[in-house]
């Protein structure tokens, strides 16, 4: 059996929206090391209709490295009702029953979804999730699109691993309490 495994930049008020815009200063060697880690991992990359956009538009003309060539080689998951062609190598739509088609992809294989705040808010109400990794910068936001839910419920996360990277980034990797 596989995992699931959520990965995303946050702020410390949990925004995940346009990363690029606020993480370059945090972003260090030793960011991109613990990335590599968490992709090294994984078999297959499921992500939202606007992540899988803008990566699609930016990882297919890059190569040469480690992530690059990853991202382009393995196979992704895109989970839209709206989206009829996914262009990028090793692409496929997962249009319906998207619970039931995430349940058997996390049986087989290991997944991780990149960003995709959305997609992440619905694979935690459905208890998808096997394990979090965030890469969370030292700057509050205010407002933007978050990556866990505020929706009242509780979920109850324990960390398994904290690193300080250089750069002032904190990368915590948590799972369920329940796991």
């Amino acid at each position: 059996m596989g995992k699931l495994t959520v990965t995303a930049f946050t702020t410390l008020d949990n925004v995940a929206e346009e990363p690029h815009l606020w993480s370059g200063p945090f972003f260090s060697d030793a960011t991109g090391a613990f990335n590599d880690e968490v992709l090294a991992e994984a078999d297959s990359m499921l992500l939202g209709r606007i992540t899988y956009d803008g990566f699609a538009s930016a990882w297919p003309s890059r190569s040469g490295d480690f992530t690059a060539d990853k991202f382009n080689a393995m196979p992704k998951y895109v989970v839209s009702t709206t989206l009829e062609h996914a262009d990028w190598n090793n692409s496929t739509i997962i249009a319906d029953d998207v619970p039931g088609r995430v349940r058997a992809l996390r049986e087989r294989e290991n997944v991780i979804v990149w960003g995709s705040p959305t997609l992440v808010r619905m694979l935690m109400a459905e208890n998808l999730v096997d394990e979090y990794v965030l890469l969370i910068s030292p700057i509050v936001l205010g407002q933007g699109k978050k990556t866990l839910p505020e929706d009242g419920n509780r979920h109850t996360l324990r960390i398994v691993e904290q690193r300080l990277l250089d750069g002032g980034m904190l990368a915590l990797r948590m799972k369920p309490a329940a796991a």
